[in-house]
């Protein structure tokens, strides 16, 4: 899977101020964020709030995003969800020719066991006609996916490619990557661990910010992955402030908020989702300024 391999972007998903989406914002991101330099796509992962979008709505960021796209960079697609036959159905119907490889998160607010987050991504594995990524991200999930349950998913099923680590754990990382099968890749979720994990022997990042600063952070992605350590590290510094800004008030109102100033789409977000304050909005604005010149 090294198409895979770097910085994928997970696309937010713009909506206009009567909270309809933007198709038209949604169509400049993706163009921003291929022109940035970035590798690969991901439709519907959390920042897309695929959580208020209604089926039709995600059909149409979808279709938005494909044609957008028009087969520069790769597409993953978020396929996912806490009813496994819910998403097993999706898997067997859905026309799954534009992409390569899917998402799927570890099953939120049932907190399943390990056995039951195995089961689960059993099924998924089992009826998936594509490269299967999981995700672990405990803070929304409110469970962890142990090293030891993601590495008997990677032994026991060969369209099982890659997890999406966004524990924010290092040590963890550090876990997986130490035993993981040869080809089985090791993506941070995480933006501001994202380097080092990549300098520990990660293949990369499924980022947020990526998509607001596409060229800086790309590039230090790429440096990391090509051991320039110094380099890469230079970037991380210039970035760090704002990483932490676009998550400090819930994520994906601060990287809109990046948007809006770099006047490509509307900074509003969808309740239980409110726009961030006036002062983090200001403080935003001015690191955005400060890069952009």
């Amino acid at each position: 899977m090294q198409s895979l391999i770097g910085t994928g972007v997970a696309l937010v998903t713009p909506f206009k101020e009567d909270f309809s989406i933007d198709t038209e914002a949604l169509t400049r991101i993706v163009n921003f964020s291929v022109d940035g330099g970035v590798e690969y796509l991901v439709i519907l992962g959390t920042t897309a709030e695929n959580a208020t979008l209604t089926s039709d709505e995600k059909e149409l960021v979808i279709q938005t995003v494909v044609e957008a796209n028009n087969g520069r960079l790769p597409l993953v697609l978020g396929v996912g969800g806490n009813n496994t036959m819910k998403v097993v159905e999706e898997l067997k119907t859905r026309d799954m020719s534009p992409y390569v490889a899917i998402l799927s998160v570890s099953p939120y607010y049932n907190k399943p066991t390990q056995e039951g987050i195995y089961q689960h991504f059993k099924a998924i594995a089992e009826a998936s006609p594509l490269p299967v990524i999981l995700y672990n991200v405990p803070g929304r999930t409110s469970s962890n996916m142990s090293p030891k349950t993601v590495l008997r998913l990677a032994n026991d099923f060969e369209n099982i490619v890659a997890i999406k680590e966004a524990a924010g754990d290092i040590v963890q990382v550090m876990q997986l990557l130490k035993d993981k099968p040869a080809d089985f890749l090791v993506i941070s979720g995480d933006d501001m661990t994202a380097l080092a994990s990549v300098l520990a022997g990660g293949s990369g990042v499924i980022s947020v910010i990526g998509q607001g600063f596409p060229k800086e952070f790309s590039e230090m992605i790429r440096l990391g992955l090509n051991r320039k350590v110094d380099e890469a590290y230079k970037s991380q510094y210039l970035l760090s402030d704002i990483i932490d800004m676009i998550f400090e008030q819930g994520n994906p109102a601060g990287i809109k908020h990046v948007f809006q100033v770099l006047g490509l789409a509307d900074n509003t977000v969808r309740l239980p989702l409110v726009t961030i304050d006036e002062d983090l909005q200001e403080r935003i604005a001015e690191f955005v300024n400060k890069i952009d010149k």
